[in-house]
């Protein structure tokens, strides 16, 4: 019994391992989904957990298409913000821009 119990168990873990890897979830929780956010007067490109914006634009569509092409290399997201900073969209980029 108690070896049925360990094969399960084991197994389980393996199935958390592969939803948690493809919902963009590392073991150690680092991710490199890609926020655009309002940043001052223009949008921004905030790297999930980091404070500092990465790259600055003017239009909300030209920090979309940039954080496409990262996320896509990074095969993570790109959370899309509102000018009030609640989130608009979440996309998984399929192919590069």
């Amino acid at each position: 019994m108690a070896e049925t119990e360990s094969f399960f168990i084991q197994l389980l873990k393996k199935i958390i391992k592969i939803i948690f890897k493809n919902m963009g979830f590392s073991p150690k929780g680092v991710t490199h989904h890609q926020h655009v956010v309002p940043f001052e007067d223009q949008w921004a490109i905030r790297p999930e957990g980091s404070e500092q914006v990465s790259e600055k634009f003017q239009s909300q569509d030209e920090a979309i298409e940039r954080a496409r092409t990262i996320a896509y290399n990074y095969r993570s997201d790109v959370i899309i913000h509102r000018k009030d900073g609640t989130i608009r969209e979440r996309v998984t980029p399929t192919s590069k821009y």
